[in-house]
């Protein structure tokens, strides 16, 4: 990727007026990036899915905390760091390392990689700051009192919009820049935001999607709260819509995804590998814990009025699904009363574990795959249909499955909803 920039002239992205009739731009895929426990990339993202390998392992000195039951987690291998200049690379925390070479793939992907628009639009979801970089800091702030090593980028990692900023830095983006901090739900709030910002005549194109890095304060926090699994066996650990689940499996990774109007991608020439039909988002405010059957529906129903399309004309749920009680009994009730028993569910935390901010924007770039290959992954670890899951359709194996249009579910605490319509392109623009 040329690390170049172009200050000259007017931008080449600026929005066309709105269709005075009322009507709103096609927002399209044109590239994908990931960086995942699987390692870098979005092919061995999808291979990894594909053939049903699970990438968490031991939580390295576990048994070392005292009452911390977590056993497992789901770690992105060693990268090569060096790709990105040390220029930008020193204000990058993990979670920003992550988002920055998931993006390089994403501009590669759509085309963009020697020649990206400086005007482009930046929407990076993320739980919170740098939890890596907190920890180091309060670990000398509180215990050590020694703040010799506490350098000035520390504070730009910290930051709720560090990894934002740092991705914005490092390709000089000028356009739109939105950091959502909804937990689990901001990847996907991300590429909404950014889907709408592009239907609305906002913006041309967009780079969107979440990243998120492992910290055993992040252990800490979800087995405090009672939502963790302490199964410590890595390949049955993670075990969404099952009747013996005990709770989420935590991990880490980044997905990022160009969104263009269809204009700006036909303007270029640029292959589409789907189109973004519609978004829908909703507060539950009556518990910050247990998810609201009511308001998982209000989200999936306003995506599906945005898009236009009726339940019967979805092929295929991407449940959010954690493998936590409550949580996958309350979306499990909220799909079988929208959509009925027949659409397939399938919930991809069961092989990649929950990566937090980044599971909306990676679940989504494997469904999309799903969409273009007519390939449906199953749930794997789904051994004892639970009761409350008994109304869906779960498939335990891979299948062929021609899916036009898909609902994808992202779900946060403190009662965040979000969910998404993506739908096969069939008018590629030429």
């Amino acid at each position: 990727m040329k690390e170049t920039r172009d200050d000259s002239g007017p931008s080449r992205t600026r929005p066309a007026p709105k269709d005075p009739g009322g009507g709103r731009n096609r927002v399209l895929v044109t590239g994908l990036g990931a960086v995942s426990p699987y390692g870098p990339g979005v092919e061995a993202l999808w291979q990894g899915l594909l053939e049903g390998r699970r990438p968490l392992s031991p939580l390295p000195g576990a048994e070392k905390i005292p009452g911390l039951g977590v056993r497992v987690v789901g770690l992105v291998p060693e990268l090569d760091a060096k790709l990105i200049p040390r220029t930008y690379r020193r204000a990058m925390s993990r979670m920003g390392l992550f988002a920055s070479l998931a993006a390089r793939e994403a501009l590669d992907s759509a085309g963009l990689a020697e020649d990206w628009p400086r005007a482009m639009g930046l929407a990076l979801g993320t739980t919170m700051g740098s939890p890596e970089t907190l920890t180091e800091f309060f670990s000398q702030y509180l215990v050590a009192k020694d703040f010799s090593g506490i350098r000035g980028a520390t504070f730009f990692k910290i930051m709720g919009h560090g990894a934002a900023s740092a991705l914005a830095q490092y390709l000089g983006l000028t356009g739109r820049l939105l950091a959502p901090s909804a937990a689990c739900a901001a990847g996907l709030q991300a590429i909404g935001l950014a889907y709408e910002a592009i239907s609305a005549g906002r913006e041309e194109i967009m780079l969107c999607g979440g990243t998120e890095e492992f910290d055993i304060l992040t252990a800490l926090t979800f087995d405090q709260i009672l939502a963790a699994s302490h199964n410590p066996d890595p390949q049955t650990a993670s075990r969404p819509f099952d009747s013996q689940r005990d709770g989420l499996v935590c991990s880490e990774g980044a997905g990022l995804i160009i969104l263009e109007s269809e204009s700006h991608a036909r303007s270029r020439g640029a292959a589409v590998l789907a189109e973004i039909a519609g978004f829908g988002l909703s507060s539950s405010p009556s518990n910050l814990v247990h998810p609201e059957i009511e308001g998982l529906t209000r989200a999936m129903q306003a995506a599906l009025d945005d898009s236009g399309l009726s339940p019967r004309e979805i092929q295929a749920v991407n449940a959010h699904a954690t493998a936590t009680v409550e949580g996958d009994r309350a979306e499990a009730l909220a799909i079988a009363a929208l959509l009925g028993g027949e659409v397939p569910v399938n919930s991809l935390k069961s092989l990649l574990g929950h990566s937090m901010a980044a599971s909306g924007a990676l679940e989504l770039i494997a469904s999309i795959r799903m969409i273009s290959q007519d390939i449906f992954i199953p749930n794997y670890n789904f051994n004892h249909l639970a009761d409350d899951s008994i109304k869906l359709r779960l498939p335990k194996f891979p299948q062929k499955l021609i899916i036009t249009a898909l609902l994808k579910n992202s779900f946060a605490l403190g009662g965040v909803n979000a969910s998404l319509v993506v739908k096969k392109c069939i008018d590629r623009p030429t």
